[in-house]
């Protein structure tokens, strides 16, 4: 159903899932606690990923392979552009040290699914919803954004470890093999078959949006934890967490114009590129960087970026979009 309103960032803010989100942050404040149990936690994360993926696994099997080519072309310039210009702007503003900038940006140039699907519901609540193989772009976005910087912070900080475990770590996470596990199945079962299991996996059904309203939920207890560590980071970092989302994320619905997807697609690959990542990229970090300092990466995605997405980035991003769309 189209949104109610005339404004895209009331809209956002008066949806369920935002206020969830804003419940379970407002609970951390007054330390109580409405996080979930880690294994419901974990259930909800691989539903809504497998969902993602086997929706657009079908959305992919008829889709134009032209229609797809350009927006492909401009995720992986994302995924390349991304992670170096955020480990530039750390180390010449921010003034952090090789590793550390490495390992931020790492986390900067992947991309955040629950940020991703968030996007996707918005844009679907205006009447534009994105295409259908978006789920593709994510896949196309994660690895180069989270390789490249590390790469990076291999050749200027000297102190890491082999690249491969960092790369194996990537391409065998959960998060991905869930994603690209349900495209698979999603590509295979076709649109025929797709109605077997569309009550349960269609992202746009009452049961995948009231799942994603207690996902984030738990994201905002987890983000208000992160309230302590903010000082720790600085107001260089602080100010990191925002503007450079925020022109990603301009720059991701400019790309995205100019491949040719609709208002509701670019606006979303605009909030991909805005997203960090606080899942994929903590242990191939770990891994190939481990003088990296875990508290700037997290602190700064999870405590600032991911926040700042749900409540007015996303909006923001649609409204770009709609200007350029004009």
């Amino acid at each position: 159903m189209p949104s109610l309103t005339a404004n895209p960032l009331i809209d956002n803010l008066l949806s369920p899932a935002v206020l969830a989100f804003a419940l379970g942050f407002g609970a951390r404040l007054v330390r109580g606690d409405l996080s979930l149990p880690k294994d419901a936690f974990g259930v909800l994360a691989a539903f809504l990923l497998f969902a993602i993926g086997l929706k657009g696994g079908v959305e992919l099997g008829h889709a134009p392979a032209a229609a797809v080519a350009w927006p492909a072309a401009a995720t992986l310039l994302l995924g390349c552009l991304t992670p170096v210009t955020s480990f530039l702007i750390l180390r010449k503003l921010c003034k952090l040290g090789p590793a550390d900038a490495a390992g931020v940006a790492a986390h900067y140039g992947s991309v955040s699914a629950v940020t991703f699907i968030a996007a996707q519901s918005f844009a679907a609540s205006r009447g534009t919803p994105a295409e259908g193989f978006l789920p593709t772009l994510v896949t196309i976005l994660e690895s180069p954004g989270i390789n490249v910087a590390l790469a990076i912070g291999l050749v200027t900080s000297g102190g890491g470890r082999n690249l491969g475990p960092a790369l194996h770590e990537v391409f065998t996470s959960r998060g991905l093999l869930l994603l690209v596990g349900g495209l698979i199945v999603g590509y295979v079962t076709g649109a025929k078959n797709w109605s077997d299991v569309a009550l349960f996996y269609d992202t746009k059904g009452p049961i995948f949006r009231g799942s994603l309203c207690l996902f984030l939920l738990h994201m905002g207890a987890v983000a208000g934890e992160r309230l302590a560590d903010l000082k720790a980071v600085g107001p260089r970092l602080l100010a990191f967490a925002v503007a450079v989302p925020a022109f990603h994320g301009t720059l991701g619905v400019w790309l995205g114009h100019l491949a040719g997807l609709s208002v509701g697609g670019a606006a979303v690959l605009g909030a991909m590129a805005a997203s960090a990542s606080y899942i994929a990229a903590p242990p191939a970090v770990r891994l190939t960087l481990p003088a990296a300092n875990p508290t700037f990466s997290l602190t700064c995605a999870l405590g600032v970026t991911f926040p700042f997405n749900i409540l007015a980035g996303i909006p923001l991003y649609y409204e770009f979009a709609r200007l350029l769309g004009d």
